[in-house]
């Protein structure tokens, strides 16, 4: 089965924690701190590979994680960077935010590499903290988190034209006939199930991108059948090329087919129906008219005057497809052939770094101690005499969770509470 969605986990590497240590060696009784930095976490990256042409590996492992940072070490020693892990897509790939639906961004024309999730940033050693009033900084810096989603991954399929129509018109007969793509060819409804691309050469360097686009059917931009799986891949075309069966080997009108193909388009993305457009009368080697009628004219009356020429063609004998492939080829040289790129919709936040570290302990005659730069700080702008400036102090206790981390020192009611040569008693 073709897999063209895939809904996978993607998390970027966690940053390594800074260390806590104190220079050591014969001769220097007080050493300072040489806690070294945490290592950055590692990047997801979405990268295009040309070997890829469905996302059916995405199917089995659903899980993405780059490597973590490394903690930091004695001796100023730097924590090792988390590898980046790279995930490899097929050109054409949207990635998309799995709640929202928006565009993260899209593997298409020249963005063939792109970092998704930066890894988070290492941790502060102790080393960076000592000051005129705290040399001996006993704590470090956490890593900042990785970043974490959900994402959708959706596969449109680049093609300069789309051939479109009912299933067992001749699309891939066509397609077989005009370029180098072989699709597997039979005699029943949803044959291809994969889109195929090809390359039609009209020589002198010309030529451009033709893409067989699996069997519609009515109902199509509800759901039905494969319907959604398969209008996705008839966004970026340039050109819509409706293939039918003027023939009617299967009793269909063919006037009527292509009225029901454009309602289903319109009705999935009417945006669809402002692109150029053109029509294959397929099957004439088969076509006898032994009633007098005239498919091909019949084609032209109703949509030529709409501006959409109608070729009558044979797939298989090869009528009429150089007249066609003349034609596209033109339009394409009208229109341009950049690619349609889907503009990036979603932009990932990253926190602002409020981990700054502290430390709460208990000392030898029962006070707790707690202290940081991110306390030291706060301490530097907030005035304690006012009202107002103690009630937004408890709240910063509370917020930053050093009331927490009190509690699970084992502080009680009365206990004293230490902070840079503050005092007060701790009460709920």
């Amino acid at each position: 089965m073709f897999t063209d969605r895939a809904k996978v986990f993607i998390k970027s590497g966690n940053g390594g924690n800074g260390h806590v240590s104190f220079r050591r060696e014969l001769y220097v009784p007080s050493g300072g701190p040489d806690g070294g930095d945490g290592g950055k976490g590692g990047d997801i990256i979405f990268q295009v590979d040309d070997g890829l042409n469905t996302l059916a590996d995405f199917r089995h492992v659903r899980k993405y994680m780059a490597e973590s940072g490394k903690e930091g070490g004695k001796r100023r020693c730097h924590g090792a960077n988390g590898n980046d892990l790279v995930i490899k897509v097929p050109e054409g790939t949207v990635v998309k935010e799995m709640e929202s639906g928006k565009v993260i961004t899209d593997m298409s024309g020249e963005n063939r590499r792109e970092i998704i999730l930066k890894g988070g940033r290492g941790g502060l050693g102790n080393m960076h903290f000592a000051t005129a009033t705290m040399q001996a900084p006993k704590y470090a810096q956490p890593g900042q988190p990785g970043q974490e989603l959900w994402v959708q991954l959706e596969l449109k399929v680049i093609a300069d034209v789309g051939l479109v129509g009912f299933p067992n018109v001749g699309k891939s007969t066509l397609l077989s006939r005009v370029s180098n793509a072989k699709p597997k060819i039979a005699n029943y409804h949803f044959t291809t199930l994969n889109p195929h691309l090809g390359v039609v050469n009209l020589g002198d360097g010309n030529s451009f991108v033709m893409a067989d686009i699996p069997g519609l059917i009515e109902g199509a931009s509800e759901g039905a059948g494969l319907g959604h799986e398969f209008l996705r891949h008839i966004e970026r075309t340039k050109i819509l090329l409706h293939v039918v069966d003027a023939a009617s080997v299967e009793g269909r009108d063919p006037v009527e087919d292509i009225h029901t193909i454009m309602n289903e388009l319109s009705t999935y993305n009417p945006g669809l129906l402002e692109l150029p457009q053109a029509i294959a009368a397929n099957k004439l080697d088969v076509f006898y008219g032994e009633d007098g009628t005239n498919p091909v004219k019949a084609l032209k009356d109703e949509f030529e005057p709409q501006g959409i020429p109608v070729f009558g063609i044979s797939a298989v004998s090869g009528e009429g497809i150089d007249q066609l492939l003349h034609h596209l080829f033109g339009v394409l040289k009208s229109v341009g052939r950049t690619p349609k790129v889907f503009e990036k919709e979603f932009e990932v936040e990253y926190q602002a770094d409020q981990n700054l570290p502290y430390t709460v302990v208990k000392d030898s005659e029962g006070v707790y101690v707690a202290e940081g730069p991110r306390i030291e700080k706060m301490l530097g702008y907030t005035n304690l005499d006012s009202e107002k400036g103690f009630d937004f102090f408890q709240k910063f206790l509370k917020q930053s969770g050093i009331l927490e981390d009190l509690e699970k020192a084992g502080i009680r009611e009365g206990d004293t509470v230490r902070m840079y040569g503050l005092e007060f008693d701790y009460y709920k």
